[in-house]
């Protein structure tokens, strides 16, 4: 897709394929360079772009849920909401619908389902990811009616209208990550039997550290979700409509459920690009501009893998927050590429958030080293307040806070970021937020 660039002093093509936060975000920047495509999972119904985090929390709820154009990007950030008109007004061609089936970077090309192709000069790469779905193991059902899925709102909607249908009956949800905790505990709201599968010993193993994920696990199962650890689904039983009745367990168990969400991860959307970019690490490599290893070709959000300033490595992060600081970045780039004028690398702090029931937790900076808990982490507490700061090397390098208020949520943030020498493990968890607080 391409867009000419009018207002301003250059009349370059841009492109964006794009299927996520950070293709609309580079449309939203001051610079107005680049306009939003498409991708292989544009939404089957043509909306402008959205916040996705509102479709695991508020587009669910059981009361005044959630809908467009309530969320349209970028309200997640405080800034504009933009409307489908805003598009048009600003001159950016905004495509909908529309899926780019084959990319020749070399010819500088892009070519549509529907046979049109489009040029450009300058390509932004802002596809994001697909879920990983049971039926790509080949799982035994998985293809039943109710086995559902979550990344767009077609998605969403499918998971409503199941919601309602099912009012009062047994939800199983597969994962216990991000999206398996969000939706437990919205379908918990919505009055269902909800029960939790995960093989992991523990919930989100890939930041949560024992003693945190206890405290959640605690929480959820006092709301009345039941978390079953350490086993997988292995296969399902379906009724003589093909909808879902139960799901079989690695250990020999069977759940009976009339719903089953899943959220096992995703994958980046790079293979339109296989063959003509450098990858690495799962994702598009890029440098600090992100641009790839392709002139004028520019990756971002969940695909790129990137120059981690802070510390000194390459990573790829799959995070709202980054998606719109790395479209944010590379528009930058672009516009000063042409104006000649230079820009600051990127330097990212790794930052991650969940809300579900009354719980609202903030993370900053790396879950390595060594783990000191302090606070109230008692599930049973009215209001639990309680955080962790990992120490590595005898700094403090990462922050996680259940309960924070805005200015401790700063605070453990501008913790992270500077990575202070860090006092002795019983002093941390004596101090609790009044260490983050003095840096």
């Amino acid at each position: 897709r391409h867009q000419p660039w009018r207002p301003g002093s250059t009349s370059s093509t841009s492109s964006s394929a794009a299927a996520s936060r950070g293709g609309t975000r580079c449309g939203s920047s001051p610079s107005r360079a680049c306009s939003r495509g498409s991708s292989p999972s544009s939404p089957r119904r043509p909306v402008a772009p959205y916040e996705r985090p509102a479709l695991s929390k508020a587009y669910l709820f059981p009361q005044n849920p959630a809908r467009l154009p309530g969320f349209h990007v970028c309200v997640g950030s405080g800034g504009e909401r933009l409307l489908p008109e805003w598009y048009s007004e600003k001159g950016i061609e905004l495509i909908l619908s529309t899926e780019i089936v084959k990319a020749d970077l070399a010819s500088k090309t892009l070519t549509s389902a529907a046979g049109t192709t489009f040029t450009y000069d300058t390509l932004l790469i802002a596809t994001g990811s697909s879920v990983i779905k049971l039926s790509d193991f080949g799982t035994q059902g998985a293809d039943s009616n109710n086995i559902l899925y979550l990344r767009e709102i077609d998605d969403a909607d499918n998971l409503y209208a199941a919601i309602q249908a099912k009012k009062g009956g047994k939800a199983v949800v597969v994962g216990g990550g991000y999206i398996g905790l969000e939706l437990s505990a919205v379908l918990k709201m919505n009055d269902l039997d909800v029960t939790m599968v995960f093989p992991e010993p523990w919930c989100m193993p890939r930041l949560f550290t024992a003693e945190i994920a206890a405290f959640y696990e605690s929480y959820y199962t006092n709301k009345g979700v039941k978390i079953l650890k350490g086993t997988v689904a292995v296969g399902f039983d379906a009724d003589a409509n093909g909808d879902v009745t139960a799901v079989k367990l690695k250990d020999g168990s069977v759940l009976d459920a009339d719903i089953v969400v899943v959220g096992v991860g995703g994958r980046p959307l790079t293979n339109l690009f296989k063959g003509q970019v450098a990858e690495e690490k799962g994702g598009i490599k890029t440098d600090a501009f992100f641009e790839t290893s392709v002139p004028g070709v520019y990756a971002v959000g969940d695909v790129a893998t990137f120059p981690m300033k802070i510390y000194n490595d390459e990573r790829r992060v799959e995070h709202v927050d980054h998606s719109r600081k790395s479209a944010e970045q590379a528009v930058k780039a672009i516009k000063g590429k042409e104006a000649g004028s230079a820009v600051e690398e990127y330097d990212y702090l790794p930052y991650f958030y969940s809300r579900s029931f009354d719980l609202s937790w903030q993370f900053y900076g790396d879950n390595v080293g060594d783990a000191i808990l302090f606070g109230d982490a008692d599930p049973g507490s009215a209001k639990p307040k309680f955080g962790s700061y990992w120490v590595k090397d005898g700094k403090c390098v990462g922050a996680f806070l259940e309960g924070g208020s805005p200015e401790e949520n700063a605070a453990i943030a501008k913790l992270a970021r500077a990575q202070p020498p860090a006092a002795s493990p019983d002093e941390l968890k004596a101090a609790g937020l009044q260490f983050a607080s003095k840096i």
